[in-house]
């Protein structure tokens, strides 16, 4: 494996250090975060510099790359500073150039074109985070229309999106016989009207959270939501291999994103240990703190092996099963502990919201919970390496 970068990859990376440097300080994000509020003027500047399209395939405006150099991408933003969930939605879109009829494929990246999210997958719900198989949301044919019933949690971004990628049982089948524990559909739901005016039989109620401040999550609540039988997305009842489509690559990118915010709390850490004067001399002349910024170092390198590994596996087809659910659980314990090591560097600044590392601490945490929990992880690596030494 040669992960030397290409001269086109070191290009790209040039291009994001500068989006960044231009429209993405830390005071500008500082001040979004406070408030509550997407950073739009940052978005903007990367749809403009075609970063909000990269990956997506050419008939859909996009320009092609491999998982390298998605991930690399990602990390980089990351390690300058942006918030972990800002930019890499458009991993999630193959759900959509897969299975999406062209009617759904134009609405969706209609809404790409304008630097908005292309749609929100409605999955995870009160009684179903980690236990897929106990969504509870149902479809039911009724008059010749389709009607949705049922709640979604966690909803990231549907305060401003205007579709719903809505994982839903049919209400028809007996849900407590083992074949349909799994048996769903996805339908193209739409959330917001063309005025901004949420949908008929739609709730968004918001939810207050830790981190995240520039990103809205919200609990959604579906009341008889009318569709027509042209919104099924791909084959009904495969709707939950088709949601698994690319989770794998999804949960590398939580990776790259957790590996470029450690980075950034490592560099602005172990700056401040040369510049800080404590006792007549910088801290960072004191063992302690050499110890941290060694083992800080040793973290991010083993989180750096992890990703690029993992994404050169799927750039050749080799199944990932294991190493990206590893990957996962690995990177989003370690990136906690750079960042939380970084904080207990900076001391009292930087558990101050003067100082960016105390966002990346808030903002990372979340990475053991969503995209799969660490127990999840290890439940999926845990079984599968078994299989490999069954007789």
């Amino acid at each position: 494996m040669n992960f030397q970068l290409t001269d086109e990859q070191q290009l790209l990376l040039e291009a994001v250090d500068d989006v960044c440097e231009r429209y993405g300080s830390e005071q500008y994000f500082k001040e979004c975060d406070e408030a509550h509020v997407w950073p739009k003027e940052f978005t903007d500047a990367l749809l403009e510099n075609g970063f909000q399209s990269l990956g997506l395939p050419e008939e859909y405006g996009g320009t092609p790359v491999d998982v390298q150099t998605l991930m690399l991408v990602a990390e980089r933003m990351c390690k300058n500073g942006v918030p972990i969930y800002v930019y890499g939605n458009l991993c999630s879109l193959k759900d959509m150039t897969e299975y999406g009829s062209e009617q759904q494929k134009k609405e969706c990246f209609d809404e790409v074109a304008k630097g908005n999210p292309g749609f929100v997958l409605g999955f995870t719900e009160p009684g179903a985070g980690s236990d897929s198989s106990s969504l509870a949301s149902t479809y039911e044919r009724r008059d010749g229309k389709v009607y949705l019933n049922g709640n979604k949690s966690f909803m990231t971004n549907s305060n401003n999106a205007k579709y719903m990628l809505c994982v839903a049982r049919n209400a028809a089948d007996d849900a407590s016989l083992k074949e349909n524990r799994s048996k769903f559909s996805m339908w193209w739901v739409r959330l917001h009207n063309d005025d901004g005016s949420v949908a008929q039989g739609i709730t968004i109620e918001p939810l207050e959270k830790i981190g995240w401040n520039m990103g809205n999550t919200c609990e959604l609540h579906m009341d008889n939501v009318e569709l027509e039988e042209s919104d099924l997305v791909g084959t009904e009842g495969n709707g939950f291999m088709q949601a698994m489509v690319n989770f794998e690559v999804e949960r590398l990118l939580a990776c790259a994103q957790s590996l470029g915010a450690a980075e950034c709390a490592f560099e602005d850490a172990t700056r401040y240990a040369t510049q800080r004067i404590q006792f007549g001399r910088p801290i960072g002349k004191n063992q302690l703190i050499q110890e941290h910024i060694t083992n800080m170092y040793m973290e991010i390198e083993n989180m750096r092996n992890w990703v690029y590994k993992t994404a050169w596996e799927i750039d050749n087809d080799i199944p990932v099963q294991i190493d990206s659910a590893v990957a996962k659980l690995y990177c989003g314990r370690a990136a906690f502990r750079v960042i939380d090591t970084a904080l207990q560097i900076m001391g009292g600044i930087g558990y101050t919201k003067d100082c960016r590392i105390s966002r990346l601490w808030r903002d990372q945490r979340v990475y053991r919970i969503g995209a799969g929990t660490d127990e999840i992880m290890i439940h999926i690596a845990g079984r599968a390496i078994q299989k490999l030494y069954k007789d």
